[in-house]
């Protein structure tokens, strides 16, 4: 049957009866007058007390707090034996502990050193003894050495060496209650012991070399210690004591003087390594007080054990003392330890303790030797005791200077000391977060997941998923996979407690991948796809984080996924990546053609090659210029790891990825400032130059190409006009290594680009700068003044005579400025009729013969080259009455250009429909060609609004309303005219009745502005007018929607 732990005072109760018999005993004397010879009279009925108190209190900290509580009450009636005065009196009444003093009779030294003794608790002396008065602390361990000293006893011994042990282990801040109530009352009201105890009053020590007699250094506590071994050395008999004495003394020496080695403490794998030798040497040591106490206490002394905390330093004297006192010490007893110490099948701890102190102190004191400014014979003294420790150990067996730990107990004691939190618990961490040899026992995985807050470090989670990794690698049966589940659950939770940076910082060491989170990934995508806005931009950040640190691979391809198919969401999933930037690091590996950033290869693998829809096109363009270009966050991928992924391989005309890679390219060139302004000089600019200029070149023979080959459409020929520009733009000549080899790679281009197509070279004008003159077909001289210093001829079989104008008007294409300088430097003599008239025919034919090649851009060029003309009365555009009922009275001067051109289009169209021109164009070329002319006629009745103004504005502000009729109905006749001429294949049906339709829009628009008393005969006679024309439109489906038009304007 368990006893009921007893309370305090029925402890007390116990001893106080057995001070009144011991006191008995000793009468007719008092207690405070006992003799150290008379303990063995009057302490059995003391020990036998203790022996029943401590029966009675089995269970720790309660088994120990009545010995601390035994002891200061007795220490404390030795200091303050005498009845206090009325306040006191009730001070001392009114105290829930001390007023136990009053129940025990006066007693001395005698019985406070032999009650310790018998307790075997030195650490509760010394924590008393370091809470008196600096004074009173050192009187009372002086009487402690006196006590010893005489008539001295094993039991004596170890008590003494106990407590200096015990003194160098103390720990400052570790005061309980009973320690600050025992020092609160010495320190308010002194502390004298009695004159009448059995000792005299503290004297120096005498008779030994090196006694510190008369010299204010004996004022050290710690120097005390070693007078007190000094007067007992003699005395021990035993080799664990002796050893123990010299470890004493050696650790003193070490720690607590300018020996010490100054700087970081031990590695934390050595510490480790020390604490589980000492706590292996107790277990395996019957001997040892420690021996049969649980691990976690065996723990916390050996840490107690392994580190001191310097009370104070000793003084250069007081070091020198200690060091004559070893020197002769290792003299008196080397020998006989030596042969001992050789003799022992296994190492005790104090064995240990000894020579381990002595190794370090050796190579300490050879340091101090050499580094420290020494007179001669302290130099002399310090070689001398070095060699003597040298010879000491040299004779000594290693297996005695080192206690190798079992591995079990190793990892034992370092999650003891996680979970306890003991001293270095958490450099401790970091070993047990990457010693594969411990991982995944039991023991482990539940020290893990109870202290995964200790863990919550990056560095940390990175040294436990590499482990993890490993462990994976290497374990498949089920019991491994469930306690890999375990701790993956764990480390997730500690990295999931991490800041983001701190999360980037795990991202970036992520080196592996962890495969089975696929169901994981999932649901978590799931949910962000749910709630795109910028309120979950957090949250999500936080779930994506937690997945690229189990998967990165995965997660990345599944954000990337995610951005292209899912509308609207790409610029969301781009900023919790950007929100991730530990993403930006670079893979290494030996293929030039992989990626090496992890997010490009991602989009590569994941993305790339299953773009179909124009939209997923558009949403991959505006999550990559996110990715290069965030807002808020820095760029996680670089414009040259873009360029050299998703470009450089494309730029070829027969690839299907040509277009989105150009897209990507001006992308790219059209990010300002980046950090990195000459990345270019690593994507091949001349290389990449020539790809552009070779497409370009395809482009002049678009129709001719092999309709089975991929071939990037015309409307994608402005898209590389205007990269080639950005290009030329960004190749800038500084950014080369040396202007020489910056004028060879413009020689390498000049001379690829000679292959090619001459207008080809033209766009190049201002890249090459003044190094190459421009080349051009001979006979475009004949109709420009071309300055012979910047222009030359070159030799072209296609361009014969009468081709001047056709080359003129390429070179119009090729730019705005050198239209200009075209229309600057042509000749012709507009006051020669026939020159005009041949001019004006020519330049026809020739505008027919570049229109089908024309991007947007060209053709827009051209367009306000034939104006130009028109202006100046160059080009000859008659306008005929085709489509007139009747003479027009009307001002259609501000309209005459827009008149011209709408004939000039109806003219090209006569020739490239005629007879002649009937196999000169592919079917599919039609519908380009016919997007031109839309496009030109959407302007145009852009234009003519101008002139007219609005037709909500007053009369007064604009021109009648009947010119702009008129010339919406010359438009719309020229376009039915068209329509007409056009191949019934060509499927242009649907632009022209757009054009169509707005063209009857607007007429509507400005006729019914006009109020004049005639205009509703005029508007019904043009409406029967343009329902006649439409009646006779070939396209039944066309002439069926105008009509439907028509009819609603007569409503």
């Amino acid at each position: 049957m368990q006893l009921a732990e007893p309370q305090p005072d029925q402890e007390m109760a116990i001893l106080h009866g057995a001070f009144l018999l011991a006191s008995r005993l000793v009468q007719p004397r008092a207690l405070s007058e006992l003799r150290k010879g008379e303990w063995a009279l009057v302490g059995p009925p003391i020990t036998d007390a203790l022996k029943e108190i401590g029966a009675r209190c089995p269970s720790p900290p309660q088994g120990s707090l009545w010995k601390k509580e035994a002891v200061a009450v007795v220490w404390a009636k030795v200091l303050l034996p005498a009845p206090p005065a009325a306040l006191l009196d009730q001070e001392w009444r009114e105290d829930a502990f001390f007023s136990v003093g009053r129940m025990i009779p006066d007693v001395n030294h005698t019985v406070l050193f032999e009650l310790v003794k018998a307790l075997g608790e030195p650490r509760h002396f010394v924590q008393l003894l370091l809470a008196l008065p600096h004074a009173v602390r050192r009187n009372e361990l002086q009487r402690l050495v006196q006590y010893v000293a005489s008539e001295t006893s094993p039991s004596d011994i170890r008590f003494l060496l106990d407590v200096w042990w015990e003194m160098m282990r103390h720990e400052e801040g570790q005061e309980d209650r009973t320690v600050s109530t025992f020092s609160a009352l010495v320190h308010q009201h002194g502390g004298e012991s009695s004159p009448d105890d059995g000792l005299q009053p503290p004297k120096r020590f005498k008779g030994d070399p090196g006694s510190l007699s008369g010299s204010p250094a004996a004022t050290s506590l710690l120097m005390v210690l070693v007078e007190g071994l000094k007067e007992t050395y003699r005395s021990i008999a035993q080799p664990r004591m002796k050893c123990c004495a010299l470890a004493n003394l050696v650790e003193l020496l070490s720690a607590f003087s300018e020996l010490a080695a100054e700087g970081s403490p031990l590695p934390v794998t050595e510490y480790l390594e020390k604490v589980s030798s000492v706590v292996s040497l107790w277990s395996s040591d019957a001997e040892s007080q420690y021996h049969h106490r649980a691990l976690d206490e065996q723990v916390k002394e050996a840490e107690r054990s392994v580190s001191f905390s310097s009370l104070a330093k000793l003084s250069r004297e007081e070091l020198f003392v200690g060091l004559d006192f070893l020197c002769s010490l290792l003299h008196a007893w080397g020998e006989e330890l030596q042969g001992i110490l050789s003799s022992l099948e296994d190492p005790c701890y104090e064995s240990y303790r000894l020579l381990d102190a002595l190794t370090a102190f050796r190579k300490n004191l050879v340091c101090f030797s050499e580094n420290r400014g020494l007179s001669k014979d302290e130099m002399h003294k310090a070689i001398e005791l070095a060699q003597t420790i040298e010879d000491f150990l040299k004779e000594i067996s290693t297996s005695q200077k080192s206690k190798d730990s079992d591995t079990s107990l190793v990892s034992s004691v370092a999650m003891t000391i996680i979970e306890q939190k003991l001293h270095r618990h958490v450099e401790m961490c970091s070993v047990f977060a990457s010693e594969e040899a411990w991982v995944f026992s039991k023991g482990w995985v539940d020290c893990l997941v109870k202290n995964k807050e200790l863990f919550q470090k990056p560095e940390l989670v990175l040294k436990l998923l590499q482990t993890l990794v490993n462990f994976a690698k290497s374990c498949r049966d089920g019991e491994a996979r469930e306690m890999q589940m375990q701790v993956t659950k764990a480390i997730v939770e500690c990295y999931s407690e991490l800041s983001l940076p701190d999360k980037n910082q795990v991202i970036s060491g992520v080196l592996v991948v962890v495969e089975g989170f696929q169901e994981d990934l999932n649901v978590t995508f799931n949910q962000i796809t749910k709630s795109v806005s910028d309120e979950g931009l957090t949250r999500a950040v936080a779930s994506v984080a937690r997945l690229t640190l189990l998967y990165p691979e995965a997660t990345v391809k599944q954000v990337c996924s995610l951005a292209v198919v899912n509308l609207g969401s790409h610029q969301f999933l781009a900023q919790i990546l950007c929100s991730l930037p530990a993403l930006s690091f670079l893979e290494t590996h030996d293929d030039p053609g992989r990626p090496r950033s992890l997010v490009v290869r991602c989009l590569k693998e994941a993305v790339w090659e299953k773009l179909s829809a124009a939209r997923e096109k558009e949403q991959f363009l505006e999550f990559l210029a996110f990715l290069m270009q965030p807002s808020l966050a820095a760029p996680l991928v670089s414009p040259a790891e873009v360029t050299k992924a998703f470009v450089l391989p494309y730029l070829k005309s027969d690839c299907a990825q040509t277009e989105l890679s150009l897209q990507i390219l001006s992308k790219v060139l059209g990010i300002p400032s980046y950090p990195e302004e000459d990345w270019i000089k690593s994507c091949h600019p001349f290389p990449l130059l020539l790809s552009l200029c070779k497409l370009l070149d395809g482009y002049t023979k678009y129709w001719h190409q092999p309709r089975d080959q991929p071939f990037p459409s015309l409307e994608t020929k402005d898209l590389v006009l205007s990269t080639l520009g950005q290009l030329c733009e960004a190749v800038r000549p500084e950014a080369a290594p040396s202007p020489e080899l910056w004028v060879q790679s413009l020689a390498w281009l000049h001379r690829k680009v000679a292959s090619l197509d001459w207008t080809v070279g033209l766009r190049l004008k201002k890249f090459f700068g003044d190094h190459f003159k421009n080349e051009v077909p001979a006979t475009l001289f004949e109709i420009c003044k071309l300055p012979e210093d910047e222009w030359t001829s070159r030799s072209l079989p296609a361009y014969g005579p009468g081709s001047g104008l056709l080359a003129w008007m390429e070179c119009c294409c090729v730019s705005t400025a050198l239209r200009e300088t075209m229309l600057t430097l042509l000749v012709v003599n507009v006051d020669n009729p026939e020159e005009v008239n041949l001019f004006s025919k020519g330049f026809l034919v020739a505008l027919v013969q570049v229109l089908p090649w024309c991007s947007h851009s060209e053709w827009k060029r051209l367009v306000h080259v034939v104006t130009n003309l028109l202006e100046r009365q160059v080009l000859h555009v008659p306008y005929t009455l085709e489509y007139v009922q009747y003479m027009p009275l009307l001002n259609l001067r501000p309209f005459a250009r827009s008149l011209q051109l709408s004939v000039l289009f109806l003219r090209g169209f006569q020739l490239l429909c005629s007879s002649s021109c009937s196999s000169w164009l592919p079917a599919e070329a039609w519908l380009h060609v016919v997007q031109l002319y839309c496009g030109s006629l959407t302007d145009l009745l852009s234009s003519i609004k101008s002139p007219a103004g609005s037709p909500s504005q007053p009369p007064e502000a604009r021109s009648p309303a009947e010119e702009v009729s008129f010339v919406c109905i010359q438009m719309f006749c020229h376009l039915l005219h068209v329509a007409a001429m056009l191949p019934p294949d060509s499927g242009c049906g649907e632009l022209l009745v757009v054009v169509a339709l707005e063209i009857l829009s607007q007429y509507e628009a400005f006729s019914s502005a006009d109020k004049s008393p005639s205009s509703v005969l005029r508007r019904a006679n043009e409406r029967h007018f343009l329902e006649s024309i439409t009646d006779n439109v070939g396209d039944q489906e066309l002439r069926g929607t105008l009509l439907q038009k028509l009819g609603k304007l007569g409503a």
